[in-house]
């Protein structure tokens, strides 16, 4: 790998680390809301996005341990991934918001 390579994927996991630190932050602060407003549903959504979150979580390790042959393919999946449980996050956002 080249050295450009190299902080070319650097910076594509740091912007995905990024995003999903701000989706845990997110889903702490919902789950918090939810806790208090005894909100069993949300909860519930919340705990389904958790266990995305997690499927996410392992998909980027194997995206870092991936070779430039698979790295493509794999990056596209995560980023898609994430783009998925940020719509996830925003639904149950919606929900606290009065109306």
């Amino acid at each position: 790998m080249s050295i450009g390579t190299d902080v070319a994927k650097q910076v594509v996991h740091d912007k995905i680390d990024s995003q999903v630190k701000t989706v845990q932050a997110k889903l702490d602060t919902l789950k918090a809301k939810a806790e208090s407003s005894k909100a069993n549903a949300e909860l519930k959504l919340i705990a389904e996005v958790a266990v995305k979150k997690h499927a996410i979580d392992q998909k980027i390790s194997e995206l870092k341990k991936s070779g430039d042959a698979s790295y493509q393919q794999a990056k596209a999946d995560v980023e898609s991934r994430i783009a998925e449980l940020e719509k996830s996050v925003q639904a149950i956002e919606a929900k606290f918001k009065p109306a």
